[in-house]
């Protein structure tokens, strides 16, 4: 019978194509959804678990057996410290606990985020550094994972900068001279499967993207969407100033609307970073993994054909 991999997330966007990797590799993959309307959601063949990240019982259900876990599940939305807690923080808290207790040492990967690199400019950056923390000091055999900016299909975050774009319209956040990397979500995907087939155990975070040295610059993002339209794209600068003017009045409104926003001062800070560039080198020599979907390739993927 094959292994089976407890998983966070499972319909979102990044999750959803964990799961989606799992199973077309063979691995049994075990859910957690929070509602019935979420069970549709899941991809073919997972199987469903009902609970959240707020009950340990439900997370110890989730792991009963695993030979692993996979958790994707987090918040990216929010403007304080406690709208990023409960996922990022104390979500991790409770699936360590749940996996210290099973039997055989469980492994563990935990999807962070480059931004934990810089805990220091946002609410939601320090969130991720501080469930990379709480999983260091839980005990159990675990792995941290720090993607940087990842798109594809479904992507709710990179994906409408990029049909802006597709307008002809290329949007330069921050400052211009910024360099970052990205990668697309099936490639994170593979590299996920790669480290649990491996299991690799490791202290130190491992970064991934896709393989494009020395990351992007808001010129190279321009011109490849150039490229792929068949016609020039023009460049806008939002300056930082106006991002934090756009960025109060955006947590204005999203507290009149009950919401969490997503365009955040913080966000402007990290937005207004110079350097958001991965090294894969770590991750490539402890799994043999290495990315197959380029920058051109990845918006054919994601937006079709112009």
């Amino acid at each position: 019978m094959a292994d089976v991999v407890a998983l966070t997330g499972a319909t979102g966007f990044i999750g959803g194509a964990v799961a989606r990797r799992l199973a077309s590799v063979g691995w049994r993959v075990r859910a957690l959804v929070r509602t019935e309307s979420a069970v549709a959601r899941l991809p073919s063949g997972v199987e469903p678990v009902r609970g959240d990240l707020a009950g340990l019982d439900d997370l110890r259900r989730l792991v009963d057996g695993a030979r692993a876990a996979v958790h994707c599940a987090g918040t990216v939305r929010g403007a304080t410290a406690t709208d990023f807690r409960a996922a990022n923080v104390e979500g991790v808290a409770r699936l360590a606990t749940a996996a210290a207790e099973q039997a055989g040492r469980l492994q563990l990967i935990l999807v962070s985020s480059l931004a934990a690199r810089h805990p220091e400019l946002s609410p939601y950056a320090d969130s991720k550094r501080a469930g990379e923390r709480v999983l260091a000091d839980a005990g159990v055999r675990a792995v941290v994972l720090r993607p940087p900016a990842v798109y594809g299909p479904g992507d709710v975050a990179i994906r409408p900068l990029l049909r802006c774009m597709a307008r002809g319209i290329a949007p330069v956040l921050g400052s211009p001279d910024s360099r970052f990397s990205l990668v697309f979500v099936d490639d994170l995907a593979a590299a996920i499967v790669r480290l649990l087939e491996m299991s690799v155990d490791i202290d130190a975070p491992f970064e991934v993207h896709d393989g494009h040295p020395g990351g992007y610059t808001w010129d190279d993002v321009r011109a490849a969407m150039a490229r792929w339209r068949g016609r020039p794209v023009r460049s806008v600068r939002i300056s930082r100033r106006l991002l934090a003017v756009l960025a109060h009045g955006n947590v204005a409104a999203a507290r009149l609307r009950r919401r969490r926003p997503m365009l955040t001062p913080g966000k402007v800070r990290e937005l207004s970073n110079r350097d958001w560039v991965c090294d894969n080198a770590p991750l490539t020599a402890a799994t043999g993994w290495t990315p197959r979907v380029d920058f051109d390739e990845g918006i054919r993927r994601t937006l079709g054909t112009p």
